[in-house]
């Protein structure tokens, strides 16, 4: 079970990344707004920003698609295990 909780701590981690990444946005949508920034400048640290949180997607489809298949590994082997006992009943 140690390992489905490291698949678990490590989906809250890119869902706490992907979080942050979102706020630095709106922090470029006020400087824009501002005219602090400009709309190229905006345009290209968005981009970078929505790559980030494209790939911590992935990995996070990634991470849940594993945990479920270890889960069903799991209840696999208990399945068996059950089997087992009644077959030596």
């Amino acid at each position: 079970m140690s390992f489905l909780k490291r698949l678990g701590k490590n989906i809250t981690k890119r869902e706490k990344y992907i979080e942050k990444e979102k706020e630095k946005i709106e922090d470029l949508k006020v400087r824009l707004n501002s005219n602090e920034i400009t709309r190229g400048q905006f345009n290209i640290k968005k981009g970078k920003i929505d790559h980030k949180i494209r790939i911590m997607d992935a990995r996070m489809r990634t991470l849940r698609g594993m945990m479920t298949k270890e889960k069903k590994h799991i209840e696999e082997k208990e399945k068996e295990k059950k089997l087992k006992k009644k077959e030596k009943k």
